[in-house]
């Protein structure tokens, strides 16, 4: 299919930059006590939306191409829609499918992985989220895949469980530590069976890092995971119940690293020669550094010691054109024609800007899960070092840094395109502490108060919108009492996750020369990129999301 843009035939574009404003997290809310959005003070996004079009957006389940409408949306789904103006399958729905029929497990990386082990011995390795927030996992596929493995003969499996506390209620592992144990149990009881907890710790501390922002993350989980150095714990229960005890009001996602070890004290998962690894997250993001630590023959993040002679494979590949891992169980989703590609066609200059933490969002993942840039020349990314530090501590984050960075750039006239995202609402929304989070939507609005007027000034257009909501939905919400959800002390349980709620969209213009379309009220981020294009003077590329304008 041709990748020219043909011109729109009744706008000409507007003069300056169009930019796009991805405020992570921020999604509209009950406009309660529990809506940090709604109870910070935003007062440029309170002007915006008196002089600029204003319009609610579905960020989540079918319309970001997950299987259903129960299911959040995420940054990394979120981001592929933005920039693909179309919906693609996504990881989880396409896992869900290669499992029911069979695909997986007819596949080359799963009956390499099994038929080493059953040839050597050595136990089959799972590393991931174990978790049912359907955002990196799901606890349904690791038991789908021990169950083959039961079945297929392999005789040991080792679980290394990476806790969650984030996509799913902050403390809630212990349900998904007894659902995989007692299918870990009735496994074992069966002749010439050993399926255990090897290893684990919480995802914010242990391996799932990602966009190289603290390899330390990676090296403890390679620690605990592969050469069984940590805490011994007898089992993962007792594991989560000692360092919660030890660690009053942490978050599952906090726990450190640990290993379980036997009756004498040696520990029970350790991974050698001949062994292989399923990483089984279908997520790319967090999963490319553990994978590289794996794979690569070079490599000098942090010392890895002597490395085990292993079958690697991930649930999925979770880069492309970096080709990370080698070996996967599920193809991942083939985005093609996006956004920022069309316009490197058009040789216009484009401008892509975030910190760390989301700085693969609006490059990677913007432009369908690829690495690199369309075309050097035309594209210019730039990354704001993030701080390692708690976020509630510093719920700015580099937003300000950010706004410098891009404001600085628009002034040279150079880019008919940029793109930017605050992670604030997000990372800090994740962290459960209201009071920071709203700290971090009131930081975000301050920068769209510096940003607006000068993109006004340049003659550009500005939307503002986001991929999921989060810092919108602060506690558990109770759906058979339709109120918060408390504790035995009535505190509030705190909401760590990506929210079910649209996500707002804001449209300035010069003049406001463009109204919205009727379609408008019911559509998705996905109709974001068709949006940018009109507001540049081009016609939709055929099989995109109409633009939200008439």
């Amino acid at each position: 299919m041709s990748l020219e843009l043909k011109r729109h035939p009744t706008f000409a574009g507007v003069k300056g930059p169009v930019v796009v404003v991805v405020m992570d997290g921020v999604g509209i809310g009950r406009r309660d006590d529990s809506d940090a959005v709604y109870t910070a003070r935003t007062p440029n996004l309170d002007a915006l939306s008196k002089r600029a079009l204003f319009t609610k957006l579905k960020a989540h389940g079918t319309a970001v191409g997950l299987p259903s409408d129960d299911d959040m949306g995420n940054s990394e789904v979120g981001h592929n829609a933005l920039g693909a103006g179309r919906i693609f399958d996504q990881g989880a729905k396409l896992v869900n499918e290669a499992i029911e029929t069979g695909a997986l497990f007819r596949g080359d990386a799963w009956n390499t992985a099994t038929s080493r082990v059953r040839a050597s011995g050595e136990p089959l390795h799972f590393i991931g989220l174990l978790s049912d927030g359907n955002v990196h996992s799901h606890i349904a596929h690791l038991i789908a895949m021990l169950r083959k493995a039961d079945e297929q003969g392999v005789a040991k499996v080792r679980l290394h469980v990476l806790l969650d506390g984030r996509d799913v209620p902050e403390t809630s592992a212990l349900e998904y530590v007894d659902q995989i144990e007692r299918v870990l149990e009735e496994i074992s009881a069966k002749p010439g069976r050993d399926y255990r907890v090897g290893s684990g710790g919480g995802r914010m501390k242990v391996t799932m890092d990602r966009y190289n922002a603290d390899w330390a993350m990676v090296e403890r989980g390679w620690k605990a995971h592969v050469r069984g150095e940590g805490r011994g714990f007898k089992s993962l229960r007792e594991a989560v119940e000692t360092l919660r005890a030890e660690n009053p009001g942490i978050s599952d996602q906090n726990l450190p690293a640990f290993v379980i070890v036997d009756e004498r004290g040696e520990p029970v998962g350790k991974i050698r020669d001949g062994a292989s690894v399923l990483f089984f997250n279908f997520r790319g993001d967090r999963a490319i550094e553990i994978s590289r630590a794996f794979e690569d023959q070079t490599f000098t993040e942090f010392e890895r010691g002597p490395r085990p002679d292993v079958f690697y494979a991930g649930m999925m590949q979770y880069d492309g054109d970096l080709l990370v891992p080698k070996h996967f169980l599920v193809p991942p989703p083939e985005i093609d024609r996006t956004l920022g590609e069309y316009l490197a066609r058009a040789k216009a200059q484009q401008l892509a800007c975030s910190e760390t933490q989301k700085y693969g969002h609006v490059t990677y993942f913007w432009n369908g899960n690829r690495s690199g840039k369309f075309d050097d020349k035309l594209e210019t990314y730039l990354e704001v070092p993030s701080d390692i530090l708690p976020f509630e501590e510093r719920p700015w984050m580099k937003a300000a840094e950010i706004t410098d960075r891009v404001i600085d750039e628009l002034k040279t006239g150079r880019y008919r395109h940029a793109r930017l995202n605050y992670a604030n609402g997000d990372m800090v929304g994740h962290t459960g502490f209201f009071d920071s989070t709203v700290v971090a939507v009131e930081a975000v609005d301050l920068q769209i108060g510096r940003l607006s007027p000068v993109i006004r000034a340049l003659g550009g257009a500005l939307i503002v919108s986001a991929d999921h909501g989060n810092a919108d939905e602060m506690f558990e919400w109770d759906k058979k009492t339709k109120s918060v959800s408390r504790d035995a002390s009535g505190r509030p349980r705190p909401k760590t996750s990506h929210t079910l709620n649209p996500v707002p969209c804001y449209i300035e213009m010069p003049e406001q020369a463009l109204q919205l379309s009727e379609t408008a009220p019911t559509s998705g981020i996905g109709n974001v990129a068709a949006t940018v294009l009109h507001l540049m003077g081009y016609a939709a590329p055929d099989g995109y999301l109409p633009s939200l304008l008439g």
